[in-house]
C-alpha cells in the first residue's frame, strides 16, 4: 500500500514539475506600424497612452490610426494584460469614457490578426499588435524600449 501511495506521489511531483518549466508565451507580441510610420521605438508609457486613445498623433504631427482586436479576441486580451499590464475592460472603459465625453474615438476594431496586419499595413500613421508568428514584411516593428 505504501509504494502504491509514493509512486502516486511521485508520479504527481513530475506532472506539476514539467508543467512548471513550460514557456507561458512562444509568440511574444510586436507592436506592428504602417510603413510609412517613421517611430523608431516606443515606452511602455506611450503605448499605454496610444492605446488608451490619450495619445493621438505621431511625433511628425500625423494623426495616429489605432487598431485592435475585438475585446473578447484572445491575443487582445493577452496583449492588454501582458504588453499594456491593463485588463482588457479597463481599456474599454477608458475607450467608452473618451467617446462619451467626445473627447476622443474609439479605436478601429478587427475580427482577425490577419485583417490587423492589413489594416495597418494598408493606413498611414496606423499601429496594431500582433503575436510573433504573424508578423511579415508588410509591417514595421516597433520595438517597445
Amino acid at each position: 500500500m505504501q509504494h502504491r501511495l509514493w509512486g502516486w506521489v511521485l508520479s504527481l511531483s513530475l506532472m506539476c514539475l514539467g508543467t512548471d518549466t513550460m514557456p507561458q508565451d512562444s509568440d511574444p507580441f510586436a507592436i506592428i506600424a504602417a510603413p510609412d510610420v517613421s517611430q523608431q521605438t516606443l515606452s511602455p508609457n506611450a503605448l499605454r497612452a496610444i492605446f488608451s486613445m490619450r495619445l493621438n498623433s505621431w511625433p511628425s504631427g500625423e494623426p495616429i490610426r489605432v487598431y485592435v482586436l475585438r475585446d473578447t479576441h484572445p491575443a487582445h486580451i493577452k496583449f492588454c494584460k501582458q504588453v499594456l499590464n491593463i485588463y482588457p475592460h479597463q481599456l474599454r472603459f477608458a475607450w467608452d469614457r473618451q467617446v462619451f465625453s467626445g473627447t476622443s474615438q474609439a479605436p478601429r476594431q478587427v475580427d482577425s490578426e490577419e485583417a490587423m496586419r492589413i489594416q495597418v499595413s494598408l493606413t498611414p500613421g496606423a499601429i496594431g499588435y500582433l503575436e510573433g508568428s504573424m508578423v511579415n514584411d508588410s509591417i514595421r516593428v516597433i520595438p517597445i524600449q
